[in-house]
This record gives C-alpha cells, structure tokens and sequence, in this order.
C-alpha cells in the first residue's frame, strides 16, 4: 500500500476537522432548537396568547378593522381623550383597592373602604381570569392584543384597545399580559366573554384609569415606588356558560 505524502495526510487530517466541526455544529443547533421549544412548552400562556406584550408604546395605530373570534370588527377613530375634571382618588394613595367578583362578574372600586364604583365585567371564558391579589404596574392609553386559536374559531386581532391597566404579581409575571381594559368588540358584560383579561365598557375603563395609581401622566404610566400601583383583588369562580 502506498503511503500517503505528508501533503495528503494533512489535507486528509484537515477534513476530518471540518466534517467534525460541522458535525458538532450541527448537533448543538440541534439541541439549542429542542432546547428552546422545551422551555416553551413549560413557560406559562400569556393572556394574549399571540402578541403577549409587545408594544408599551400606549400610541394609537390608524387601523379600521380588527378580528374577533374569526369575525371582523370595526375599530373605533381614534378620539382625543381629555382627563375627567373631577375623578375620585385621583392623588397618590394606598387608600384605594379594584375588587372582581367573578361569580357575579362585578367589580368594585373602594376608597377609604368606602364604596365608590361598580361596573360589570367580563372574564375568562376561553382562558381562566387568575385569582389572587395583584398590582398594576403600567397604564397604557391603546395597546393591541392578538390571540386565540384560528382553528378552534376563537382568534383574535384587536388594535387599539383602549385604557389598559396591566396587573401582576409573584405567580403571574408581567409578561403575561393580564389587564383591566375597555371593550368595543362586544356589549355583553356581566358574562365571561375574555381569554383571561377583565373586559369592561370603554367609559368604565376610562374611569378607573385616571382613579387607579400610578396616577395618569400619558398615553404610558408605570407604577414607582413613590407612585405604586393600585391593589386588585380577584376572587370567586367564574360561571361556566
């Protein structure tokens, strides 16, 4: 057998390096993929399944159409929103607490434990609305929220929903995206209607998102040590419909 010239032995040598670079290469795109959709599955929904939290722009987008559960719905033009003259609680304090009921879907807003509003709402019905007590960490004027499941019929593309107040706590982290937010793509408060947000009138909304700390100051607001964010108290169990 002929020996191989030390030319050739190197350019031999040379290609099992790369055949094995690539090799290993390859391997751990492998596993860094396998890695990452692991982790996915184990990562908590967000309520927004789809844009989760994206944008804390706060901004309006000019867009005339949205989707819910597969149907198009129009977007309201956007309107100059004016700060209320006379809001209840509308300096800094942690004197004010939101109460949800979500047997009754009913919130309650208290001042000095003193009743001050009471709205309907709508909860999960497509994804459970979490209990527990929580705080609001950023108020955004518009934000979009996208979601659900084309397949099942439950997709949603909802520009522009409007008074937004993200709220969180130790179990359910601020990515997640759960909300306190008004509502233009259906009037059926009082019943589930949400994949896991609190669905309020837009007027409602707007009311509890200048009474709310942190005390508004734009389209974006997020809560500070010196200006924490209002107390939510979710509770009971939303009926099945």
């Amino acid at each position: 057998m002929a020996r191989l010239s030390n030319l050739d032995y190197m350019r031999k040598k040379k290609a099992k390096k790369s055949f094995l670079r690539l090799g290993i290469g390859a391997a751990v795109v492998v596993l860094v993929g396998s890695l990452f959709f692991l982790l996915k599955s184990f990562m908590p929904p967000c309520a927004n399944s789809i844009s989760c939290i994206k944008d804390l722009s706060g901004k309006y987008e000019p867009q005339k159409e949205g989707v819910f559960l597969g149907q198009k719905v129009a977007v309201p033009a956007y309107v100059a929103d004016v700060m209320p003259k006379s809001v209840l609680g509308e300096s800094i304090g942690s004197n004010k607490r939101i109460e949800v009921n979500l047997s009754t879907q009913t919130l309650y807003a208290y001042q000095n434990n003193k009743l001050v509003y009471t709205f309907p709402v709508s909860t999960g019905k497509w994804y459970p609305t979490p209990t527990g007590e929580f705080h609001i960490w950023v108020k955004l004027r518009y934000t979009l929220m996208t979601g659900g499941n084309q397949a099942w019929g439950t997709y949603y593309y909802l520009p522009n929903v409007p008074f937004v107040m993200f709220y969180y706590n130790d179990q359910i982290i601020k990515y997640r995206g759960f909300s306190l937010h008004g509502t233009y793509w259906h009037h059926n408060f009082g019943h589930p209607m949400s994949h896991g947000c609190i669905n309020m009138r837009t007027e409602d909304a707007q009311t509890l998102f200048y009474w709310t700390n942190p005390v508004t100051t734009g389209n974006l607001t997020y809560a500070t040590k010196d200006d924490p964010g209002t107390l939510i108290v979710i509770y009971g169990t939303t009926p099945a419909e």
